[in-house]
């Protein structure tokens, strides 16, 4: 892959990263001890304790922050390893065979860590 690929696909990648980062930031809170970590968050909302039908709305409302940041943490990760591949050479090539990753399947997915096989 030539520079000019590299460049273009690094900054698709830091544009994923930056609204992977705003999405999280809404929904969780980056554990300061570990940048990659995120915490799922209730979005600040403040509940009276007594109040059972609040307590399980909140309660509602983490279990739904959870599962998106899990997954949003795994696209975050994806984002990162292909921006640390372009650093180090790798990038563009499947884990798997070692074979280049067609260009289609990066431009639909910069982070693609495998090739389609046919």
């Amino acid at each position: 892959m030539n520079e000019k690929d590299l460049a273009f696909f690094k900054e698709k990648l830091l544009k994923e990263k930056a609204l992977l980062q705003e999405e999280l930031s809404g929904i969780a809170k980056q554990n300061p001890d570990n940048p990659s970590d995120w915490q799922a968050t209730t979005g600040g909302m403040e509940v009276d304790n007594a109040d059972e039908n609040e307590v399980a709305d909140l309660m509602e409302e983490l279990d739904e922050n959870e599962a998106v940041t899990e997954q949003l943490q795994v696209q975050f990760k994806d984002v990162e390893d292909a921006l640390e591949k372009i650093d180090n050479g790798t990038y563009g090539i499947c884990e798997n065979s070692g074979q280049p990753i067609d260009r289609a399947r990066l431009e639909a997915n910069p982070s693609a860590r495998t090739a389609i096989v046919k």
